[in-house]
Protein backbone atom coordinates (compact mmCIF):
# COMPACT_ATOMS: atom_id res chain seq x y z
CA UNK A 1 0.00 0.00 0.00
CA UNK A 2 0.96 3.21 -0.96
CA UNK A 3 1.90 6.21 2.12
CA UNK A 4 -1.67 7.64 2.63
CA UNK A 5 -1.46 11.24 1.38
CA UNK A 6 -2.34 12.79 4.20
CA UNK A 7 0.81 11.33 6.14
CA UNK A 8 2.39 12.87 3.19
CA UNK A 9 1.18 16.39 4.51
CA UNK A 10 1.99 16.25 7.65
CA UNK A 11 5.11 15.16 7.36
CA UNK A 12 6.14 17.98 4.93
CA UNK A 13 4.47 20.46 8.10
CA UNK A 14 7.19 19.41 9.81
CA UNK A 15 10.01 19.84 7.47
CA UNK A 16 12.55 22.70 7.19
CA UNK A 17 12.34 24.63 3.94
CA UNK A 18 16.08 22.95 2.80
CA UNK A 19 14.35 19.62 3.30
CA UNK A 20 11.26 20.59 1.27
CA UNK A 21 13.34 21.96 -1.15
CA UNK A 22 14.80 18.49 -1.36
CA UNK A 23 12.10 16.57 -1.16
CA UNK A 24 10.76 18.64 -4.26
CA UNK A 25 13.68 17.74 -6.12
CA UNK A 26 13.24 14.07 -5.46
CA UNK A 27 9.84 14.26 -6.91
CA UNK A 28 10.73 16.03 -9.95
CA UNK A 29 13.05 12.86 -10.44
CA UNK A 30 10.72 10.95 -9.73
CA UNK A 31 7.97 12.34 -11.85
CA UNK A 32 10.42 12.89 -15.09
CA UNK A 33 11.28 9.53 -14.37
CA UNK A 34 7.93 8.13 -15.00
CA UNK A 35 7.24 10.35 -18.34
CA UNK A 36 10.68 9.02 -19.98
CA UNK A 37 10.06 4.93 -18.99
CA UNK A 38 6.38 6.18 -20.72
CA UNK A 39 8.17 7.14 -24.02
CA UNK A 40 10.53 3.93 -24.35
CA UNK A 41 7.29 2.22 -24.14
CA UNK A 42 5.25 4.43 -26.76
CA UNK A 43 8.41 4.00 -28.95
CA UNK A 44 7.98 0.27 -28.95
CA UNK A 45 4.19 -0.06 -29.24
CA UNK A 46 3.61 3.01 -31.36
CA UNK A 47 6.86 2.69 -34.06
CA UNK A 48 8.89 -0.27 -33.16
CA UNK A 49 5.96 -2.37 -33.17
CA UNK A 50 4.24 -1.46 -36.83
CA UNK A 51 7.33 -0.74 -38.30
CA UNK A 52 8.60 -4.51 -37.64
CA UNK A 53 5.08 -5.82 -38.87
CA UNK A 54 4.85 -3.84 -42.03
CA UNK A 55 7.99 -5.54 -43.60
CA UNK A 56 9.36 -2.04 -45.14
CA UNK A 57 12.47 -2.62 -43.24
CA UNK A 58 14.96 -5.73 -42.91
CA UNK A 59 16.02 -6.73 -39.70
CA UNK A 60 19.31 -4.99 -40.09
CA UNK A 61 17.99 -1.43 -40.91
CA UNK A 62 15.49 -1.89 -37.77
CA UNK A 63 18.75 -2.84 -35.77
CA UNK A 64 20.17 0.14 -36.47
CA UNK A 65 16.98 2.47 -36.07
CA UNK A 66 16.55 1.23 -32.69
CA UNK A 67 19.61 -0.66 -31.28
CA UNK A 68 19.03 -1.96 -28.15
CA UNK A 69 16.06 0.21 -26.88
CA UNK A 70 14.65 -3.09 -25.33
CA UNK A 71 17.66 -2.89 -22.75
CA UNK A 72 17.15 1.01 -22.25
CA UNK A 73 13.75 0.13 -21.12
CA UNK A 74 14.70 -2.60 -18.74
CA UNK A 75 17.25 -0.38 -17.57
CA UNK A 76 14.84 2.65 -16.28
CA UNK A 77 11.87 -0.35 -15.60
CA UNK A 78 14.85 -1.27 -12.62
CA UNK A 79 15.63 2.03 -11.46
CA UNK A 80 11.51 3.27 -11.35
CA UNK A 81 10.80 -0.01 -9.36
CA UNK A 82 13.80 0.98 -6.86
CA UNK A 83 12.48 4.39 -6.75
CA UNK A 84 8.74 3.29 -6.19
CA UNK A 85 9.44 0.52 -3.57
CA UNK A 86 11.57 3.36 -1.73
CA UNK A 87 8.46 5.86 -1.97
CA UNK A 88 6.02 3.15 -0.59
CA UNK A 89 8.25 2.13 2.61
CA UNK A 90 10.01 5.71 3.42
CA UNK A 91 11.73 5.96 6.45
CA UNK A 92 10.42 7.84 9.59
CA UNK A 93 10.56 11.04 8.44
CA UNK A 94 10.15 11.16 4.78
CA UNK A 95 10.39 8.55 2.20
CA UNK A 96 12.55 8.71 -0.44
CA UNK A 97 15.34 9.81 1.81
CA UNK A 98 17.82 7.58 0.90
CA UNK A 99 17.61 8.22 -2.97
CA UNK A 100 21.26 8.42 -3.66
CA UNK A 101 21.64 4.79 -2.61
CA UNK A 102 19.07 3.90 -5.47
CA UNK A 103 20.71 6.05 -8.00
CA UNK A 104 24.17 4.83 -7.42
CA UNK A 105 23.55 1.14 -7.58
CA UNK A 106 21.08 1.75 -11.11
CA UNK A 107 23.17 3.86 -12.56
CA UNK A 108 25.74 1.25 -12.43
CA UNK A 109 23.81 -0.86 -14.59
CA UNK A 110 22.83 1.62 -17.69
CA UNK A 111 26.10 0.67 -20.15
CA UNK A 112 23.52 -0.35 -22.35
CA UNK A 113 23.42 3.65 -22.96
CA UNK A 114 26.37 3.60 -24.37
CA UNK A 115 25.95 1.45 -27.31
CA UNK A 116 23.10 3.44 -28.21
CA UNK A 117 23.88 6.74 -28.02
CA UNK A 118 26.91 5.79 -30.01
CA UNK A 119 25.13 4.33 -32.55
CA UNK A 120 22.00 6.83 -32.60
CA UNK A 121 23.36 8.73 -35.32
CA UNK A 122 24.01 5.75 -37.89
CA UNK A 123 20.33 5.25 -37.32
CA UNK A 124 19.11 8.78 -37.59
CA UNK A 125 20.70 8.89 -41.00
CA UNK A 126 19.15 5.80 -42.28
CA UNK A 127 15.60 6.84 -41.22
CA UNK A 128 16.41 10.61 -42.59
CA UNK A 129 17.61 8.60 -46.14
CA UNK A 130 14.36 6.08 -46.11
CA UNK A 131 12.23 9.33 -45.53
CA UNK A 132 14.01 11.35 -47.90
CA UNK A 133 14.09 8.82 -50.55
CA UNK A 134 10.68 6.79 -49.89
CA UNK A 135 7.25 9.36 -50.08
CA UNK A 136 5.78 5.73 -49.10
CA UNK A 137 7.38 5.34 -46.22
CA UNK A 138 7.31 8.88 -45.09
CA UNK A 139 3.25 8.72 -45.30
CA UNK A 140 3.82 5.31 -43.16
CA UNK A 141 5.60 6.87 -40.50
CA UNK A 142 3.54 10.13 -40.15
CA UNK A 143 0.14 8.06 -40.29
CA UNK A 144 1.78 6.12 -37.35
CA UNK A 145 2.81 8.88 -35.04
CA UNK A 146 -0.72 10.80 -35.19
CA UNK A 147 -1.36 8.42 -32.05
CA UNK A 148 -2.53 10.41 -29.47
CA UNK A 149 0.17 9.27 -26.79
CA UNK A 150 2.92 10.92 -29.60
CA UNK A 151 1.67 14.21 -28.80
CA UNK A 152 2.48 15.35 -31.90
CA UNK A 153 6.36 14.20 -31.88
CA UNK A 154 7.46 11.91 -34.53
CA UNK A 155 10.22 8.76 -34.64
CA UNK A 156 13.84 11.18 -34.52
CA UNK A 157 12.53 12.93 -31.69
CA UNK A 158 11.77 9.85 -29.54
CA UNK A 159 14.89 8.47 -30.57
CA UNK A 160 16.90 11.75 -29.30
CA UNK A 161 15.57 10.69 -25.79
CA UNK A 162 18.25 8.62 -24.59
CA UNK A 163 20.71 11.08 -24.51
CA UNK A 164 18.77 13.64 -23.00
CA UNK A 165 17.86 11.73 -20.20
CA UNK A 166 21.37 10.20 -19.57
CA UNK A 167 22.50 14.10 -19.34
CA UNK A 168 19.81 15.61 -17.12
CA UNK A 169 21.35 12.75 -14.11
CA UNK A 170 23.79 14.70 -12.90
CA UNK A 171 21.58 17.84 -12.82
CA UNK A 172 18.55 16.37 -10.92
CA UNK A 173 21.42 14.57 -8.32
CA UNK A 174 23.32 18.06 -7.74
CA UNK A 175 20.02 19.49 -7.01
CA UNK A 176 19.28 16.92 -4.89
CA UNK A 177 22.79 17.41 -2.98
CA UNK A 178 22.32 20.69 -2.85
CA UNK A 179 19.66 20.31 -0.50
CA UNK A 180 21.05 18.14 1.62
CA UNK A 181 22.39 19.16 4.87
CA UNK A 182 25.82 17.74 5.98
CA UNK A 183 25.65 14.87 7.82
CA UNK A 184 22.65 13.63 6.57
CA UNK A 185 23.01 9.91 5.79
CA UNK A 186 22.13 10.46 1.99
CA UNK A 187 24.77 12.85 1.47
CA UNK A 188 27.36 10.23 1.23
CA UNK A 189 25.27 7.96 -1.38
CA UNK A 190 24.30 10.99 -3.41
CA UNK A 191 28.54 12.01 -4.06
CA UNK A 192 28.52 8.68 -5.26
CA UNK A 193 25.72 8.25 -7.12
CA UNK A 194 26.60 12.18 -8.45
CA UNK A 195 29.58 10.68 -9.61
CA UNK A 196 28.36 7.36 -11.38
CA UNK A 197 26.08 9.90 -13.34
CA UNK A 198 28.66 11.65 -14.76
CA UNK A 199 31.22 9.04 -15.30
CA UNK A 200 28.26 7.26 -17.19
CA UNK A 201 27.92 10.70 -19.24
CA UNK A 202 31.68 10.60 -19.45
CA UNK A 203 31.91 6.85 -20.91
CA UNK A 204 28.72 7.59 -23.60
CA UNK A 205 30.42 10.89 -25.04
CA UNK A 206 33.50 8.92 -25.14
CA UNK A 207 31.79 6.01 -27.04
CA UNK A 208 30.22 8.58 -29.01
CA UNK A 209 32.96 10.09 -30.28
CA UNK A 210 35.01 6.68 -30.48
CA UNK A 211 31.86 5.88 -33.07
CA UNK A 212 32.11 9.01 -35.06
CA UNK A 213 36.00 7.94 -35.38
CA UNK A 214 35.61 4.65 -36.94
CA UNK A 215 32.62 5.81 -39.04
CA UNK A 216 35.03 8.38 -40.87
CA UNK A 217 38.09 6.50 -41.18
CA UNK A 218 35.71 3.76 -42.87
CA UNK A 219 34.81 6.46 -44.79
CA UNK A 220 38.53 7.52 -45.79
CA UNK A 221 38.83 4.05 -46.14
CA UNK A 222 36.64 3.47 -48.86
CA UNK A 223 36.90 7.24 -50.49
CA UNK A 224 41.00 7.47 -50.63
CA UNK A 225 42.89 5.31 -52.86
CA UNK A 226 46.41 5.52 -51.80
CA UNK A 227 48.21 4.09 -54.43
CA UNK A 228 52.13 4.26 -54.12
CA UNK A 229 51.60 4.04 -50.61
CA UNK A 230 55.28 2.26 -48.67
CA UNK A 231 52.65 -0.55 -47.29
CA UNK A 232 48.95 -1.01 -47.40
CA UNK A 233 47.76 1.67 -45.36
CA UNK A 234 44.26 0.75 -43.29
CA UNK A 235 43.10 3.40 -41.74
CA UNK A 236 40.50 2.41 -39.05
CA UNK A 237 43.64 0.27 -37.02
CA UNK A 238 45.91 0.63 -34.85
CA UNK A 239 48.70 2.83 -35.05
CA UNK A 240 52.47 2.05 -34.76
CA UNK A 241 53.03 3.28 -31.17
CA UNK A 242 50.21 5.95 -30.22
CA UNK A 243 47.39 3.34 -29.98
CA UNK A 244 43.88 3.43 -31.90
CA UNK A 245 44.29 5.59 -34.61
CA UNK A 246 41.74 8.89 -34.12
CA UNK A 247 41.22 11.36 -36.70
CA UNK A 248 41.91 14.77 -35.58
CA UNK A 249 40.94 17.39 -37.98
CA UNK A 250 40.01 17.64 -41.41
CA UNK A 251 39.53 20.24 -44.56
CA UNK A 252 40.08 22.05 -47.51
CA UNK A 253 43.46 23.90 -48.06
CA UNK A 254 45.92 24.98 -51.15
CA UNK A 255 49.02 25.21 -52.33
CA UNK A 256 49.92 28.16 -51.76
CA UNK A 257 51.47 28.82 -55.44
CA UNK A 258 49.70 27.03 -57.82
CA UNK A 259 46.55 27.24 -55.35
CA UNK A 260 45.75 23.27 -56.27
CA UNK A 261 42.45 22.29 -53.75
CA UNK A 262 43.77 19.75 -51.84
CA UNK A 263 42.09 17.95 -49.19
CA UNK A 264 44.12 17.50 -45.38
CA UNK A 265 43.33 14.77 -43.08
CA UNK A 266 44.99 15.11 -39.78
CA UNK A 267 45.80 11.54 -37.53
CA UNK A 268 47.57 11.13 -34.67
CA UNK A 269 50.25 9.74 -36.38
CA UNK A 270 50.67 11.57 -40.03
CA UNK A 271 49.33 14.40 -41.85
CA UNK A 272 47.16 12.87 -45.28
CA UNK A 273 47.24 15.22 -48.17
CA UNK A 274 44.76 14.09 -50.56
CA UNK A 275 43.35 15.70 -54.06
CA UNK A 276 39.87 15.05 -55.76
CA UNK A 277 39.73 12.50 -58.60
CA UNK A 278 36.91 14.94 -60.15
CA UNK A 279 35.97 18.23 -58.83
CA UNK A 280 33.66 17.82 -55.93
CA UNK A 281 31.99 20.74 -53.82
CA UNK A 282 31.52 20.68 -50.27
CA UNK A 283 30.96 23.05 -47.64
CA UNK A 284 32.31 21.09 -44.62
CA UNK A 285 33.78 18.29 -42.88
CA UNK A 286 30.27 16.92 -42.11
CA UNK A 287 29.24 17.12 -45.92
CA UNK A 288 32.66 15.50 -46.89
CA UNK A 289 31.57 12.63 -45.00
CA UNK A 290 28.39 12.27 -45.49
CA UNK A 291 26.84 8.82 -47.25
CA UNK A 292 25.61 10.21 -49.60
CA UNK A 293 29.34 11.93 -50.72
CA UNK A 294 30.41 9.46 -53.67
CA UNK A 295 33.89 11.67 -54.16
CA UNK A 296 36.78 9.66 -54.83
CA UNK A 297 40.49 11.50 -53.54
CA UNK A 298 43.61 10.56 -54.39
CA UNK A 299 46.62 10.46 -52.14
CA UNK A 300 48.84 13.82 -53.23
CA UNK A 301 52.28 12.91 -51.77
CA UNK A 302 53.44 10.19 -49.22
CA UNK A 303 51.70 10.59 -45.52
CA UNK A 304 53.85 13.17 -44.03
CA UNK A 305 54.90 11.30 -40.04
CA UNK A 306 53.83 13.74 -37.62
CA UNK A 307 57.34 12.95 -35.39
CA UNK A 308 59.11 14.27 -37.97
CA UNK A 309 57.93 17.72 -38.84
CA UNK A 310 58.30 21.20 -38.12
CA UNK A 311 55.43 23.82 -38.79
CA UNK A 312 56.56 27.34 -39.50
CA UNK A 313 54.25 30.87 -39.89
CA UNK A 314 55.45 32.62 -42.76
CA UNK A 315 56.24 36.49 -41.79
CA UNK A 316 54.45 37.55 -38.85
CA UNK A 317 53.24 40.90 -40.69
CA UNK A 318 51.63 38.96 -43.79
CA UNK A 319 48.13 38.66 -43.82
CA UNK A 320 47.98 35.78 -45.99
CA UNK A 321 46.75 32.15 -44.60
CA UNK A 322 50.14 30.60 -45.37
CA UNK A 323 51.85 28.19 -43.13
CA UNK A 324 54.57 26.06 -44.08
CA UNK A 325 55.29 22.35 -43.02
CA UNK A 326 59.30 21.02 -43.30
CA UNK A 327 59.32 17.27 -43.23
CA UNK A 328 62.68 15.96 -43.94
CA UNK A 329 63.78 17.12 -46.96
CA UNK A 330 60.43 18.27 -48.38
CA UNK A 331 58.52 21.88 -47.45
CA UNK A 332 54.66 21.95 -47.85
CA UNK A 333 54.04 25.93 -48.32
CA UNK A 334 49.82 25.83 -48.00
CA UNK A 335 47.19 27.79 -47.56
CA UNK A 336 43.71 28.27 -45.88
CA UNK A 337 40.77 30.17 -46.45
CA UNK A 338 41.22 32.26 -43.77
CA UNK A 339 43.99 33.42 -40.56
CA UNK A 340 41.71 31.38 -38.48
CA UNK A 341 41.26 28.05 -40.26
CA UNK A 342 45.36 28.75 -40.75
CA UNK A 343 45.74 28.93 -36.69
CA UNK A 344 43.48 25.92 -36.27
CA UNK A 345 45.47 23.56 -38.42
CA UNK A 346 49.27 25.19 -37.28
CA UNK A 347 47.96 24.39 -33.38
CA UNK A 348 46.37 21.10 -33.84
CA UNK A 349 49.56 19.77 -35.94
CA UNK A 350 52.10 21.48 -33.82
CA UNK A 351 50.36 19.74 -30.79
CA UNK A 352 50.13 16.24 -32.18
CA UNK A 353 53.61 16.00 -32.85
CA UNK A 354 54.55 17.15 -29.55
CA UNK A 355 52.52 14.30 -28.94
CA UNK A 356 53.90 11.49 -30.98
CA UNK A 357 57.36 13.30 -30.13
CA UNK A 358 56.86 12.89 -26.06
CA UNK A 359 55.75 9.25 -26.62
CA UNK A 360 58.47 8.02 -28.25
CA UNK A 361 60.73 9.82 -25.82
CA UNK A 362 59.01 8.06 -22.91
CA UNK A 363 59.68 4.99 -24.56
CA UNK A 364 63.16 5.58 -25.37
CA UNK A 365 63.86 6.67 -22.01
CA UNK A 366 62.19 3.64 -19.95
CA UNK A 367 64.23 1.41 -22.24
CA UNK A 368 67.32 3.43 -21.16
CA UNK A 369 66.19 3.37 -17.57
CA UNK A 370 65.89 -0.71 -17.35
CA UNK A 371 69.40 -1.10 -19.29
CA UNK A 372 71.09 1.31 -16.91
CA UNK A 373 70.05 0.46 -13.51
CA UNK A 374 72.78 0.19 -11.21
CA UNK A 375 73.11 -3.45 -10.25
CA UNK A 376 74.34 -5.92 -7.74
CA UNK A 377 74.54 -8.63 -10.57
CA UNK A 378 76.36 -12.22 -10.44
CA UNK A 379 77.85 -11.30 -14.00
CA UNK A 380 77.53 -9.49 -18.02
CA UNK A 381 76.40 -11.43 -21.03
CA UNK A 382 77.65 -9.52 -24.23
CA UNK A 383 75.41 -10.43 -27.16
CA UNK A 384 76.10 -9.78 -30.76
CA UNK A 385 73.47 -9.73 -33.27
CA UNK A 386 75.46 -10.81 -36.01
CA UNK A 387 72.28 -11.69 -38.78
CA UNK A 388 69.12 -13.34 -39.47
CA UNK A 389 68.72 -15.42 -42.42
CA UNK A 390 65.63 -16.76 -44.57
CA UNK A 391 63.26 -14.34 -42.83
CA UNK A 392 59.79 -14.60 -43.74
CA UNK A 393 58.48 -12.07 -46.20
CA UNK A 394 56.35 -9.23 -44.79
CA UNK A 395 55.97 -7.60 -47.73
CA UNK A 396 54.04 -7.93 -51.38
CA UNK A 397 57.45 -7.71 -53.12
CA UNK A 398 58.39 -10.83 -51.07
CA UNK A 399 60.99 -8.84 -48.59
CA UNK A 400 60.40 -7.47 -45.24
CA UNK A 401 62.60 -4.29 -43.58
CA UNK A 402 62.69 -6.64 -40.21
CA UNK A 403 64.96 -4.91 -36.64
CA UNK A 404 66.03 -7.42 -33.83
CA UNK A 405 64.64 -6.88 -30.36
CA UNK A 406 67.14 -8.34 -27.80
CA UNK A 407 65.70 -8.25 -23.82
CA UNK A 408 66.27 -9.85 -20.80
CA UNK A 409 63.90 -8.78 -18.11
CA UNK A 410 63.27 -5.54 -18.05
CA UNK A 411 66.77 -4.68 -19.89
CA UNK A 412 66.08 -4.40 -23.85
CA UNK A 413 68.09 -3.27 -26.85
CA UNK A 414 66.69 -2.40 -30.62
CA UNK A 415 68.59 -2.45 -33.38
CA UNK A 416 68.66 -0.34 -36.89
CA UNK A 417 66.06 -1.25 -39.42
CA UNK A 418 67.25 -2.54 -42.52
CA UNK A 419 64.87 -2.23 -45.49
CA UNK A 420 64.02 -4.68 -47.89
CA UNK A 421 65.98 -7.86 -47.05
CA UNK A 422 65.08 -11.51 -45.93
CA UNK A 423 69.02 -11.64 -44.89
CA UNK A 424 69.44 -8.86 -42.44
CA UNK A 425 73.37 -8.22 -41.33
CA UNK A 426 72.99 -5.95 -38.27
CA UNK A 427 76.25 -6.79 -36.06
CA UNK A 428 74.15 -4.74 -33.19
CA UNK A 429 76.23 -5.07 -29.67
CA UNK A 430 73.84 -5.08 -26.02
CA UNK A 431 75.37 -6.10 -22.81
CA UNK A 432 73.28 -7.49 -20.26
CA UNK A 433 73.79 -7.68 -16.22
CA UNK A 434 73.16 -11.01 -15.00
CA UNK A 435 70.85 -11.01 -12.04
CA UNK A 436 70.23 -14.71 -11.82
CA UNK A 437 71.92 -17.63 -13.18
CA UNK A 438 69.09 -19.67 -13.23
CA UNK A 439 66.38 -17.79 -14.09
CA UNK A 440 67.55 -15.13 -15.98
CA UNK A 441 66.88 -15.92 -19.83
CA UNK A 442 67.66 -14.42 -22.99
CA UNK A 443 65.46 -13.17 -25.90
CA UNK A 444 65.55 -12.44 -29.38
CA UNK A 445 62.57 -11.31 -31.20
CA UNK A 446 62.55 -9.81 -34.99
CA UNK A 447 59.74 -7.63 -36.33
CA UNK A 448 59.05 -6.64 -39.68
CA UNK A 449 59.18 -2.36 -39.31
CA UNK A 450 55.73 -0.65 -40.25
CA UNK A 451 55.01 3.02 -40.25
CA UNK A 452 50.83 2.34 -39.95
CA UNK A 453 50.38 -0.09 -37.63
CA UNK A 454 52.02 -2.23 -35.20
CA UNK A 455 55.42 -4.30 -36.16
CA UNK A 456 54.71 -7.60 -37.88
CA UNK A 457 55.99 -10.68 -35.62
CA UNK A 458 58.91 -12.35 -37.95
CA UNK A 459 59.96 -14.95 -34.96
CA UNK A 460 61.78 -15.29 -31.87
CA UNK A 461 63.89 -18.00 -29.90
CA UNK A 462 65.04 -18.20 -26.30
CA UNK A 463 68.55 -19.17 -24.47
CA UNK A 464 68.65 -19.55 -20.93
CA UNK A 465 71.71 -18.34 -19.61
CA UNK A 466 72.57 -21.30 -17.48
CA UNK A 467 72.67 -22.86 -20.90
CA UNK A 468 75.00 -20.53 -22.35
CA UNK A 469 77.58 -21.38 -19.29
CA UNK A 470 77.01 -24.82 -19.75
CA UNK A 471 77.95 -24.36 -23.25
CA UNK A 472 80.99 -21.83 -22.90
CA UNK A 473 82.33 -23.14 -19.86
CA UNK A 474 85.70 -21.63 -20.53
CA UNK A 475 86.18 -21.67 -23.98
CA UNK A 476 85.36 -17.83 -24.09
CA UNK A 477 83.08 -15.87 -26.65
CA UNK A 478 81.30 -18.47 -29.11
CA UNK A 479 79.20 -17.83 -32.03
CA UNK A 480 75.68 -20.10 -32.16
CA UNK A 481 72.91 -20.45 -35.03
CA UNK A 482 69.28 -20.38 -33.51
CA UNK A 483 65.94 -21.41 -35.03
CA UNK A 484 63.60 -18.76 -34.78
CA UNK A 485 60.37 -20.19 -33.54
CA UNK A 486 56.52 -19.43 -34.04
CA UNK A 487 57.20 -18.72 -37.78
CA UNK A 488 57.70 -21.26 -40.89
CA UNK A 489 61.22 -19.86 -41.78
CA UNK A 490 64.03 -18.23 -39.71
CA UNK A 491 67.32 -18.30 -37.90
CA UNK A 492 69.46 -16.11 -36.50
CA UNK A 493 73.26 -15.55 -35.38
CA UNK A 494 74.55 -14.39 -32.36
CA UNK A 495 77.71 -14.05 -30.49
CA UNK A 496 77.85 -14.55 -26.95
CA UNK A 497 80.61 -13.48 -24.27
CA UNK A 498 79.34 -14.43 -20.90
CA UNK A 499 81.75 -13.22 -17.87
CA UNK A 500 80.71 -13.79 -14.16
CA UNK A 501 81.98 -12.01 -11.13
CA UNK A 502 83.73 -13.76 -8.60
CA UNK A 503 83.00 -17.31 -10.08
CA UNK A 504 84.58 -20.05 -8.65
Amino acid sequence: LTTPMWFLLSCLDTLSPQEKKRQGYIHELIQTEERYVEDLQIVLEVFYKPMSESGRLNDEEMAMIFVNWKELLTCNNKLLKALHVRKKTGGDNMPVQMIGDILAKELAHMQPYIRFCSCQFNGAAILQTRTDNEPDFKTFLKKIATDYRCKGMPLSSFLLKPMQRITRYPLHIKNILECTAEGHTDRGPLKEALERAEELCQQVNEGVREKENSDRLEWIQNHVQCDGAAEHLVFNSLTNCLGPRKLLHSGKMYKAKSSKELWAFLFNDFLLLTHAAKQFTSSGPDKLFSNRNNTQLKMYKPPVFLNEVLVKLPDPSSDEPIFHISHIDRVYILKTDNINERTAWVQKIKATSEEFIETEKKKREKAYQARSVKTTGIGRLLVTILEATELKAAKPSGKSNPYCEVTMGAQIFTSRTLNDTLNPKWNFNCQFHIKDLYQDVLCITIFERDQFSPDDFLGRTEVPVATIKKELENKGPVTRRLLLHEVPTGEVWVRLDLQLFNSK
